[in-house]
């Protein structure tokens, strides 16, 4: 049985780096490379070959749902979370009493521009206060209420990476009957996820930060009660009952979730989804939950001792895989460690450590003998 250890031997980049910013892009590895090349390897001996490309999408689509324990049939696959929120928000019916969308301040800002450009069809966006760094659900009950059509909230931040409780969250929102929405992007191959425990209405989510591989493919879940009574007007060829008919007189969507794709799929980018997507399957999301959780209490311990502050909760069980600290100068921290060798990113002043299966005890004393030897930069 292979160990995590044995894993991190498939990518590259730690032979001279610590890669410790999979909350911005997962580290490339092996097989999603040999992926991107058997794609030109076809297309030079085939040209075309729309039954292999279509039979990969299925495959892919296939891995989507076990992922997230769902159906195929309720899974969409997109070029990118944002297409994905176009399609849903194009599948709102603002013609009736309920035109109230909440969204929080803990949203990532693709997820809230899909709700306030439908202000221009009625629709009233609310937003929900953060309070410690983490969904105030007192807020949230208080702003839900009959008008409120749909309530979409992050699984993790992409600033501090709090983590969401979406049974909670979702009761709330059950309550008045308004729909729920999850963006999974910042969590999705590094926290577990059950749709069926989690009964929400619609997930999104993308393929190049947990799930290993790259931009130009992501994935909608459409809860599959939900389906029949979605029209997305956000359509194209791909999201047809028969995408091979060609109609051109009517539109006439898939009986499944697939009614919310749009146009040709991002045939290159299925190969790398594919490949990466096969590792984290075959690792279980389970495992690396819990080996990221203990390479964060190492993590949270090194930066309480050196005295920097931690930014992320501090309880396991209301962060995900990424860790933020503050600093009086993100980006320069960010080019501080990279000079040292250590890849990690920012965002709203603080810099994020967002470890995976393939990062170790020895990339996590790095990070932290490097932000002691930066002190200046630490607020």
């Amino acid at each position: 049985m292979k160990t995590m250890a044995d894993y991190r031997d498939h990518f590259p980049i730690f032979k001279d780096k610590v890669y410790i910013n999979s909350c911005s892009y997962a580290a490339l590895s092996n097989e999603v490379e040999a992926a991107f090349l058997q794609y030109l390897k076809d297309r030079h001996e085939k040209g075309a070959d729309w039954i292999d490309w279509c039979d990969r999408l299925e495959r892919v689509r296939a891995s989507f749902a076990e992922l997230l324990s769902a159906k195929s049939n309720e899974i969409a696959v997109t070029t990118s979370a944002s297409a994905s929120l176009s399609a849903v928000s194009s599948s709102l019916e603002l013609s009736g009493p309920r035109k109230k969308i909440v969204t929080t301040d803990l949203a990532f800002p693709t997820e809230a521009h899909a709700w306030h450009a439908l202000k221009k069809h009625g629709a009233e966006v609310a937003h929900v206060k953060e309070k410690d760094g983490m969904i105030d659900l007192d807020d949230l009950e208080s702003v839900v209420d009959q008008n409120t059509l749909l309530v979409a909230v992050p699984l993790v931040c992409y600033r501090n990476g709090a983590l969401a409780d979406i049974p909670a969250i979702r009761d709330i929102a059950r309550k008045s009957g308004s729909m729920i929405l999850v963006d999974a992007y910042q969590g999705v191959g590094a926290v577990p996820i059950d749709v069926n425990v989690w009964d929400v209405d619609f997930i999104v989510g993308g393929s190049l930060k947990y799930l290993l591989s790259t931009a130009g493919v992501g994935f909608l879940y459409v809860r599959e009660d939900l389906i029949a009574t979605s029209r997305p007007t956000q359509t194209g060829w791909f999201a047809q009952e028969d995408i091979h008919a060609m109609l051109i007189h009517d539109n006439i969507p898939a009986k499944s979730a697939r009614r919310f794709e749009q146009g040709t799929p991002s045939v290159p980018n299925l190969y790398a989804v594919e490949a990466g997507l096969q590792m984290i399957l075959e690792i279980g999301v389970p495992n690396i939950r819990s080996h990221v959780a203990t390479l964060n209490e190492r993590l949270k311990k090194g930066i309480q001792d050196i005295g920097a502050k931690l930014m992320s909760p501090l309880d396991p069980d209301k962060h995900g895989a990424m860790i933020t600290v503050a600093s009086t100068d993100e980006y320069a921290l960010v080019a501080a460690l990279a000079k040292v060798g250590i890849i990690a990113s920012c965002r709203d002043g603080n810099i994020r450590i967002s470890a995976h299966f393939y990062n170790n005890n020895d990339d996590i004393d790095a990070v932290i003998a490097a932000l002691s030897d930066n002190k200046g930069l630490l607020a």
